[in-house]
């Protein structure tokens, strides 16, 4: 089911820069996943049915798309609803810099939670491990990570060094590299922020 989402979503090749400071040369535009609430019901419901034995009491997402999936989950399993959104961008260099706030209120109400963090897609886990830093700021813990497909192998290895159950309905081959390591960048590509398309 995953695969029929995503083969219909617009994908475009080049040399990108993602939220974590990685470097890719696949993007997908995802923001039409959640347009037709009909078409993604069934991958809801699957989701799901793999968070539920977590025995979470609220469910959490980055703004945009994994707030919109947290939102659809939490209603699924009547659980609290919570999101984060992007905060500034830091200005120092390296990976995985991004930072994501609970707003106030909901960084008040959500201490003591047992949240399932979601996402649509993972690559990196950027904004899911800024979700988590804020969650866990404000006392929360961390029941899950789930997702809708996961690409690539740095997410899953970080949560896993961690300690965190990963939950999702697909994973895929998908390259990403450090800016030092880039083949991309060794053969001259210009680097560009695919969100600023």
């Amino acid at each position: 089911m995953t695969g029929d989402i995503l083969a219909a979503l617009p994908a475009r090749r080049g040399h990108f820069l993602l939220e974590s400071g990685l470097h890719t040369d696949l993007w997908f535009t995802l923001d039409a996943v959640f347009v037709d609430p009909n078409k993604i019901a069934p991958l809801v419901a699957a989701l799901v049915d793999k968070l539920r034995p977590h025995t979470v009491s609220a469910v959490c997402g980055p703004l945009l798309g994994g707030a919109f999936l947290a939102q659809a989950i939490a209603s699924t399993l009547g659980a609290g609803f919570y999101y984060t959104e992007p905060g500034p961008a830091s200005p120092e260099p390296g990976l995985f810099r991004a930072e994501y706030r609970l707003p106030s209120e909901l960084r008040r109400r959500v201490r003591g939670e047992r949240v399932a963090v979601v996402d649509d897609v993972i690559s990196a886990g950027s904004s899911v491990r800024a979700t988590i830093a804020a969650l866990a700021a404000a006392g929360a813990s961390i029941a899950v990570v789930g997702n809708l497909m996961i690409l690539g192998d740095t997410a899953v290895a970080h949560f896993a060094d961690q300690g965190v159950p990963l939950e999702t309905l697909d994973h895929r081959d998908f390259s990403l590299w450090k800016p030092a390591d880039c083949p991309l960048c060794r053969a001259g590509r210009p680097v560009e922020d695919p969100r600023g398309v």
